[in-house]
């Protein structure tokens, strides 16, 4: 049976739903997918997949990523037909997670940033190893489509009605910019649910070659590890002359070497003397949304006359929301990435700091000590939430959650 086939059935429905909503999943999007689940929605869907019949043009947007002014390309299908696109993901991820090797930890089930991570400081000897770090530039945007199309041919042999299906969604030239169909090169399309299997397939020829030292990759982001400079230096010029055969460039602004001594930084958390905590560049990266979103706000305070705590509250919500809640159910939490992987509290110290400060100033307007006259308590009672607080409220609650089992 093909897995389009599973599409129409509700079974396999229902067991998606039970693992949406075991992760984080806000309340509006639990009782959105409930629904379109409770009213078969899907059916019409699926009923035109079986038929082979034109499946909607994505839509391309240009958003700014998360706390950067970076601009990146998302495309995104028709809400129904994109949720379609979730089951099928969801089921392809499950069946075919046997293709890949041990260091791949993107979008597979069981395996999160914690375990790379970890995995990695698990490594005997790591300590005193050198390690190569790259990001590759644009990936899943820049995956040529005709040399993806024969791996996923072979990967998906079992299933050729699968396969046949993806093929034709690969290679849609169209898309629909600001309503109007233009045709361009996008790649696997970021944003699309099946961009996740095909970012693993498609570089599961490294993957493989770093079977057996220190390695890892989620997505775009690889590094790799070995007992010398020149070893690694070894390592990086494998990569780059694969990357290059596979049609991709490494982006040399986040390409670096680091010694034994520096430890090493990965999916946003800095490795050193044991201990975990979040990459100085995760938390300037942050900083530098909030200082924006300050000085927006100030400028909105004070050409309309506003009280600073009008502004402060607005700081607070826009943070709170990035911070600790999940908008929309394809994106981890800020808090939700860091706080299961970090052992320490320093870099959410600052951050509590950082925010406090700019908050202080749009009620005061004042960068001088007078804005300390803004007290703590004040802040608290707009709404503003204490990274620290409500990191070793999650310890404290995973302890109590960890012990309960033991008992059991």
């Amino acid at each position: 049976m093909s897995l389009i086939d599973l599409l129409s059935d509700a079974p396999v429905w229902e067991r998606f739903f039970e693992y949406k909503t075991s992760l984080v999943c806000p309340k509006p999007l639990e009782k959105k997918l409930r629904g379109f689940i409770d009213e078969r929605a899907y059916l019409p869907v699926c009923h035109g997949i079986s038929a082979g019949r034109p499946f909607p043009l994505p839509k391309k947007s240009v958003i700014s990523k998360i706390y950067s002014q970076k601009k990146r390309t998302v495309y995104t299908y028709p809400e129904r037909e994109n949720t379609v696109l979730k089951l099928l993901t969801y089921l392809i991820l499950r069946k075919y997670d046997g293709l890949f090797s041990p260091g791949l930890y993107s979008f597979r089930p069981g395996r999160t940033a914690k375990d790379a991570v970890q995995r990695l400081l698990r490594t005997p000897g790591i300590s005193g190893m050198w390690s190569y770090k790259v990001d590759i530039s644009n990936y899943f945007n820049s995956i040529p489509v005709q040399r993806l199309i024969p791996m996923l041919e072979g990967a998906l042999a079992d299933d050729p009605g699968l396969f046949a299906f993806l093929r034709r969604l690969l290679e849609e030239p169209l898309v629909l910019d600001a309503g109007r169909p233009i045709s361009e090169q996008k790649g696997i399309m970021a944003g699309t649910p099946l961009a996740s299997f095909y970012a693993n397939l498609y570089l599961k020829e490294l993957d493989a070659h770093f079977a057996h030292v220190p390695y890892a990759r989620y997505s775009d982001d690889i590094i790799v590890f070995a007992p010398t400079r020149a070893e690694a230096e070894a390592h990086a010029e494998f990569i780059r002359a694969l990357l290059e055969k596979h049609g991709l460039a490494v982006n040399p602004q986040k390409e670096c070497f680091s010694s034994p001594a520096e430890g090493f930084t990965f999916l946003g958390f800095l490795c050193q003397g044991g201990r975990v905590d979040i990459a100085p560049a995760s938390v300037d990266k942050l900083k530098a949304k909030m200082r924006r979103k300050t000085r927006a706000l100030a400028r909105w305070r004070d050409r309309n006359g506003l009280e600073g705590e009008k502004a402060a509250k607005a700081f607070i919500r826009v943070f709170n929301r990035k911070l600790f809640e999940n908008p929309v159910d394809n994106d981890l939490t800020w808090t939700y990435w860091f706080f299961p992987v970090i052992s320490t509290s320093e870099s959410l110290h600052a951050i509590d700091l950082y925010a406090q400060d700019c908050v202080r100033f749009l009620i005061s307007g004042k960068r001088t000590k007078a804005r300390f006259n803004v007290r703590y308590e004040d802040m608290k009672a707009l709404g503003l939430k204490s990274l620290v607080h409500a990191y070793y409220d999650r310890s404290e609650a995973e302890r109590s959650r960890r012990g309960a089992a033991r008992r059991e």
